[in-house]
């Protein structure tokens, strides 16, 4: 049950595995609460009951109104809210209603954004992008949203361009979790220095990248090879195949990395390690300026 506070509309992030909400008076954040009951829990007609678990004691007797990004609009979501095809703003009015049960609920879904050529879809990075582009007016560009299925994202003069994904996340959680490699990366420590190495041996040569994730295991077989050095690596390995793969986004470009702290930082280090240097945005706190930036246009436009 959420804490009593009295906001003027609610902020909802809602993902696949989480679902975070903010009480907001304006700008202003009075509350915040979260839950493990994202997209992929739920039935359609668990979504309303999933969100006033959180967001009870913040019910009046009017109508709360209540912007959302994420998973919630996917197809298999709350309501499904059709991709905006680029080249868009990721901020826009045209937002789709799922019908809520309890009238104290006004819910509005923000859409992701879709490219024809080559294919690609985005769903909640959109609203990162809003809200980072909503703190930093003006900004041309290009924003690195790791995570996983990392986003590279053209913007200029407020639009999204174009933009491509890399399941680099999912493949690194896939191969150190179910993969033959699973024996050999079973740790959460790091070493530095041999995901530098790695990264610059997949930037040169992206070609290798399946004989060299193979030798993650043979060096733990052959040479002991700690699983520290070869956690690193494996990052390391698939970070660099996809800074080589996506090297037309970045080079000679002013570069924003906006995700989770740790991960961000990963990336903007193996930028600068390319001469290319990034700012970091915390993904969180991007979400939330991107939605609050949704609830003003609906002022707006209203």
């Amino acid at each position: 049950m959420s804490e009593q506070v009295t906001p003027d509309w609610i902020a909802v992030d809602w993902g696949t595995t989480h679902l975070r909400v903010w009480a907001m008076q304006g700008g202003t954040q009075l509350a915040h609460a979260q839950s493990d009951d994202g997209m992929a829990k739920l039935e359609r007609d668990q979504f309303e009951g999933a969100l006033l678990k959180l967001i009870e004691g913040w019910l009046g007797a009017g109508t709360m109104p209540v912007i959302a990004c994420g998973m919630v609009g996917a197809r298999q979501g709350w309501v499904e809210a059709p991709y905006t095809a680029v080249p868009a703003k990721p901020d826009h009015s045209q937002h789709a209603l799922p019908v809520c049960d309890d009238l104290r609920l006004h819910v509005r879904v923000i859409p992701g954004l879709k490219q024809a050529s080559p294919a690609d879809v985005m769903r909640g990075e959109e609203t990162q992008i809003a809200g980072f582009l909503a703190l930093n007016s003006g900004w041309d560009g290009v924003i690195c949203l790791p995570g996983t299925h990392t986003k590279w994202a053209h913007v200029s003069a407020g639009e999204v361009v174009s933009f491509q994904t890399y399941m680099t996340g999912e493949q690194f959680e896939l191969l150190s979790t179910s993969s033959v490699l699973r024996h050999s990366v079973d740790t959460d420590g790091w070493d530095k220095p041999a995901f530098e190495e790695a990264l610059a041996d997949s930037l040169s040569r992206p070609e290798r990248i399946s004989a060299n994730l193979f030798n993650l295991r043979a060096c733990d077989l052959l040479n002991g090879q700690s699983k520290e050095v070869a956690r690193a690596r494996l990052s390391g390995l698939l970070i660099g195949a996809e800074l080589a793969a996506a090297r037309p986004f970045w080079l000679g470009q002013q570069v924003a990395v906006v995700g989770a702290n740790n991960l961000s930082q990963i990336y903007a280090d193996a930028l600068a390690a390319q001469g290319v240097p990034a700012t970091v945005a915390d993904g969180a706190r991007m979400a939330l300026a991107g939605l609050q930036a949704a609830y003003r246009l609906v002022k707006e436009t209203a």
